[in-house]
């Protein structure tokens, strides 16, 4: 008696037919390889932008500042500035001098404030200042100008003192009154304006603390168990 036994069907497949499905199978797995990678690279933080890095250009800013050429501190450096130049020029034209203390030390003067005063008169004009915010300009125009008033006054005094009447000497010690002069309206006017800003600085600070313990009284009343 014979058992009719069913099992799996096993298909048999041809030559042909094993050969097809072998060289499809890698296009298969190559596809679905390539998705993967689309998707994990789609999904990865690490993605490359395509956005342009624009170079920092510090001095793309510069520009000629009329309005400060025409108020009151850039007319006064441009006046010191020249008034200085011609009071150097005047003492280089000396050509024998004894002793000759008095006029170095004019010499000395009058061309360290020609040089530092230009220097910051360029800096203003040109809003060079706007590019270098963490220092207190108006602090350096005032010490530059209280110290050329001092310096300034004292090289002339001396110089008239000690001249020997010629024309270059009477010229210089002219010219270093004049610019004293003009130093001491600009530091007049660079104290109030230091003050002003001091003020002002001040006046932020508080209101910004007095905020401060406000929003934290505040936030104590709203939540009392912090309390």
């Amino acid at each position: 008696m014979c058992r009719n036994v069913s099992g799996p069907r096993v298909q048999r497949l041809s030559t042909p037919e094993i050969i097809m499905r072998t060289t499809e199978e890698p296009e298969g797995f190559d596809g679905e390889a390539s998705n993967t990678s689309m998707i994990s690279g789609a999904s990865s933080p690490y993605q490359p932008t395509t956005e342009p890095v624009h170079a920092r250009n510090v001095l793309g800013g510069i520009r000629c500042d009329v309005e400060y050429l025409k108020s009151y501190f850039g007319i006064l450096k441009v006046v010191e500035v020249v008034l200085s130049l011609i009071g150097f020029i005047c003492i280089e034209t000396i050509m024998m001098c004894s002793p000759c203390g008095g006029v170095y030390f004019f010499e000395f003067v009058s061309c360290s404030a020609f040089v530092v005063t230009g220097v910051l008169l360029l800096i203003f004009s040109l809003n060079l200042h706007t590019k270098v915010p963490h220092v207190n300009w108006s602090l350096t125009d005032l010490v530059n100008t209280a110290a050329s008033t001092f310096f300034f006054f004292l090289s002339s005094l001396v110089l008239a003192c000690i001249n020997h009447s010629t024309g270059a000497e009477i010229a210089a010690v002219i010219f270093g009154f004049l610019v004293t002069g003009v130093y001491g309206i600009n530091t007049f006017l660079a104290v109030r304006r230091w003050r002003l800003g001091n003020g002002c600085q001040g006046a932020t600070q508080t209101s910004e603390y007095m905020r401060a313990r406000t929003a934290s009284r505040g936030e104590m009343e709203a939540r009392p168990e912090l309390a």
